[in-house]
């Protein structure tokens, strides 16, 4: 067989399990009931494809050929096993004896299975470093190692996270389904912290040469509008619309040679319009209910700047309004630390100063590069240099991300310094 042929091929997989691996193996968890099973038939699937395909073509459906060679593959290993284990012959002959109904579903429905798969992933018998951990890991797709330094633990201590939670949804039969109407009110808000997560993964990565990764933002927005048809609850549509937000500046928030560029230096014609109407009138239905929460205010702030036609135009006392709500709702030192960047543009830089010096003389957040970056810009502002100077060095030491390390380095040079640093 030609080599090119085969070259073709397997760039077609390439791309094919770029685009569609997670739904494949989310359909592959539901008819399989098995994480660690429907992972190596995936696997196992594809190899299969790259064999056979060559010779016999693309299937008409790619996903629908994948995930039902994929089921026969665990069926042969099942009954691989059943040489050791009698009840794996008893598994494998269920699953070869029943249809396996909703193999592909359609795209959008919110018997979405990689809907359900969340909810499996975010069900409360889980610690919530769990869900998170497992989410980022089955449904998105990400390395052990990746959500490892997002959330800044060891590889191994990650991974068996990830075990004892795939242990607890077999042993504790955690069911694979969207939950009833009556159970959605008190698990959403678990979900809704998940997708949010992965979203600022795609948004601002942890780690790394880029500072986003579209992909992860676009998976967060599709959930959250499935999740939307679901239930659409206040804080639903205000997690989707902060989303939305958030997502139209992508294009200014880099130049274009991947240089990081601040929310008051963007150029705001390169924001997405479309989102921002969607996400404002989201806002609006959210704030209307007048039963809103955290995400709601985010976005309602995401708002009041995706309205200002430059930095100069922005509505600081409204921001400082809504962060101070913010602190009601779900205090937290980020939170903190964000209103003290906002009454500085307010009130001026020695106002913000000593919000922020105060918050890390608590030793909230010492080791949070972005409080020293902060810190290091109001010194700037106000002629401090040795100090700007120390908490951008401060800041470099912290950052993992490529853009920002550059960005910092940057603003060492107009210091009149290196920065000192490797």
């Amino acid at each position: 067989m030609p080599e090119s042929a085969i070259e073709q091929v397997r760039e077609s997989l390439d791309a094919l399990y770029r685009a569609e691996s997670g739904r494949i193996l989310a359909t592959l968890i539901r008819l399989l009931s098995d994480f660690d099973l429907a992972e190596d038939a995936m696997q196992d699937a594809f190899a299969a494809a790259l064999d056979r395909w060559p010779q016999d073509g693309v299937p008409a459906n790619p996903r629908a050929w994948l995930v039902s060679t994929g089921r026969f593959k665990a069926i042969d290993t099942l009954r691989r096993r059943a040489r050791f284990d009698a009840s794996q012959e008893k598994i494998a002959e269920q699953l070869e004896t029943e249809p396996p109904d909703g193999v592909v579903g359609e795209d959008g429905s919110v018997e979405d299975d990689r809907l359900r798969l969340i909810f499996t992933c975010c069900h409360p018998a889980l610690a919530a470093e769990a869900r998170v951990a497992l989410t980022l890991r089955e449904v998105c797709g990400l390395t052990t190692e990746e959500i490892a330094r997002a959330f800044l633990t060891g590889a191994p201590t990650l991974a068996q996270r990830i075990v004892r939670a795939k242990t607890k949804i077999r042993e504790a039969r955690i069911p694979y389904q969207v939950p009833s109407p009556e159970e959605l009110p008190e698990r959403i808000g678990a979900v809704l912290q998940v997708v949010y997560l992965v979203f600022n993964e795609g948004y601002s990565a942890s780690s790394g040469a880029s500072l986003t990764r579209a992909d992860l933002s676009a998976e967060a927005i599709r959930l959250g509008r499935l999740l939307v048809e679901l239930l659409p609850e206040p804080e639903v549509m205000g997690l989707l619309a902060l989303m939305l937000l958030q997502e139209s500046r992508r294009a200014a928030r880099t130049s274009p040679t991947g240089e990081l560029v601040l929310l008051e230096q963007q150029n705001r014609s390169l924001w997405n319009r479309l989102q921002i109407a969607e996400g404002v009138q989201l806002v609006e239905r959210a704030l209307s209910s007048r039963r809103f929460g955290p995400y709601t205010l985010q976005a309602a702030m995401a708002a009041v700047h995706s309205e200002a036609v430059d930095s100069g135009a922005t509505d600081w006392p409204q921001i400082v309004a809504l962060y101070g709500a913010l602190m009601q709702a779900a205090p937290s030192p980020i939170v903190e630390l964000n209103r003290a960047v906002a009454v500085a543009m307010r009130d001026g830089p020695e106002a913000g100063l000593t919000l922020i010096d105060a918050l890390l003389a608590r030793g909230d957040l010492e080791n949070y590069h972005l409080a020293h970056s902060a810190r290091a810009d109001l010194c700037r502002r106000l002629g401090r240099t040795a100090e700007a100077r120390s908490a951008y060095e401060r800041a470099l030491t912290l950052t993992r991300l490529e853009p920002e390390r550059r960005f910092l380095e940057k603003r060492l040079r107009e210091l009149g310094v290196g920065s000192g640093v490797k």
